[in-house]
């Protein structure tokens, strides 16, 4: 195969063919990127990282507490839990992915950040459906713990509220699966979610009815491959301290 393109691991999964491929791109000093593709669609590329590492920063800038547990939904190339990783006051992270592929790559260090997760004895991988165990507060994320609540809860998964990897995901972005999402944070706990579309008046009004604060800040970074600035969302919402 060519060194200009390589199919470092090829997969079918339920929710189609997974495949992940480094290329080799010439017009940026031969910078190696590594794509996540599912079926025909690019659900990460290493040359925009930067929203996914910003969902982190700011999901957990504003929590006072020095020992913070933390569930990040969507393992992809590990941004945001690298970048979840980088803040001290991280004591517990747990990275749910319901594609064991994704896991099994990092784990085979096939991916940069892998060594750098799987050395972390904060970080603890789960293999499940993160929309089934945002659905169930009793049972929870936590299978060594039912009913364990957290800090944070970073999502990136779908492509937004509206635009979903898979249709059964819908139920989450509503009222009951906002709740039932709150049920597993602490009090003052932070939901933070990472959309490829621009803010949506109308999910802001859900996040506003569930928690209570709730935000969305544009973060724009550069797009080198069309030599021009890009744009994504972080939305942010927040229970109140006390229940």
């Amino acid at each position: 195969m060519s060194m200009q393109f390589e199919e470092l691991d090829f997969r079918p999964t339920p929710l189609g063919d997974l495949s992940l491929r480094r290329r080799r791109v010439p017009s940026l000093g031969d910078l190696d990127v590594f794509e996540i593709k599912l079926g025909e669609a690019f659900l990460m590329s290493s040359l925009f990282t930067r929203v996914e590492e910003a969902l982190a920063e700011i999901g957990l800038a504003g929590l006072e507490s020095h020992e913070l547990d933390v569930v990040v939904g969507g393992l992809g190339l590990g941004c945001t839990a690298h970048a979840a990783l980088q803040n001290p006051a991280v004591r517990s992270l747990l990275v749910v992915d319901a594609l064991d592929a994704v896991i099994d790559w990092h784990r085979r260090g096939l991916l940069p950040l892998g060594p750098k997760l799987t050395s972390d004895p904060r970080c603890r991988f789960v293999n499940g459906d993160f929309f089934a165990l945002a659905d169930n507060p009793e049972e929870g994320f936590d299978s060594a713990q039912p009913g364990r609540r957290f800090d944070a809860v970073l999502l990136d998964i779908d492509h937004s509220p509206d635009h979903l990897l898979h249709a059964r995901h819908g139920s989450f972005y509503e009222l009951e699966g906002l709740r039932r999402l709150a049920a597993q944070l602490k009090p003052g706990g932070v939901f933070a979610l990472w959309s490829d579309d621009p803010p949506d008046a109308t999910f802001l009004e859900k996040l506003a009815a569930v928690f209570a604060a709730s935000a969305s800040r544009i973060v724009t970074f550069d797009n080198p491959l069309q030599d021009r600035e890009s744009a994504s969302t972080v939305y942010v919402a927040r229970l109140a301290q006390t229940e």
